[in-house]
């Protein structure tokens, strides 16, 4: 078994390419051979960002007194923003729990700090409810088919920014970044 250092080292390997090729094997595979599942999406998705020049803090762990109070899948600092990552790669669509989960972990950060719901196969109905009334925190989700554009188009960071300003601006935390540009 991997340990994190493991998988911030084989991460570390992969550029631009790399990660769509780790993308095309996952899409084509539902997993990736050396890497325990979920954890190739999550730390493709974080190296993804680094590429593009953010700031990343990868997969941690929250104690208090020895417990474990949480499990981030990582934070992102880019462009103004302070985001705590979520990443699911479930062969079905995110229901509410993983939302429900991220808003509790929101309420114990500053104000400023936004989540950001990575999901390989899209949400449920009842989850882009539930995203759009979580106010005043906001969670933005990405769907599988973004995640393609963004990295085949070198526009993560830059999509982030432009779904964070649909949320600002419509309301709206599923903006779909493929349609329309808003920066």
């Amino acid at each position: 078994m991997n340990t994190a250092a493991d998988y911030e080292r084989m991460i570390s390997q992969y550029d631009r390419e790399g990660l769509l090729q780790l993308w095309k094997t996952l899409e084509e595979n539902g997993y990736v051979s050396g890497w325990e599942p979920g954890k190739a999406f999550e730390y493709l998705m974080l190296r993804a960002f680094q590429i593009e020049g953010a700031e990343v803090r990868w997969p941690y762990s929250v104690r208090i007194d020895g417990e474990e109070l949480e499990q981030i899948d990582g934070t992102v600092y880019t462009d103004g923003l302070s985001c705590l990552i979520e990443c699911k790669d479930e062969r079905g669509r995110v229901n509410v729990e993983p939302i429900a989960k991220l808003r509790n972990q929101l309420l114990r950060r500053p104000s400023g700090v936004i989540g950001v719901i990575f999901s390989h196969h899209g949400f449920t109905e009842p989850a882009i409810t539930l995203a759009r009334f979580t106010a005043p925190q906001t969670i933005l989700l990405w769907t599988g088919e973004e995640l393609a554009f963004a990295l085949e188009n070198n526009y993560i960071r830059r999509g982030l920014v432009a779904k964070y300003r649909g949320c600002v601006e419509q309301g709206i935390p599923d903006y779909n970044i493929r349609i329309e540009r808003l920066i």
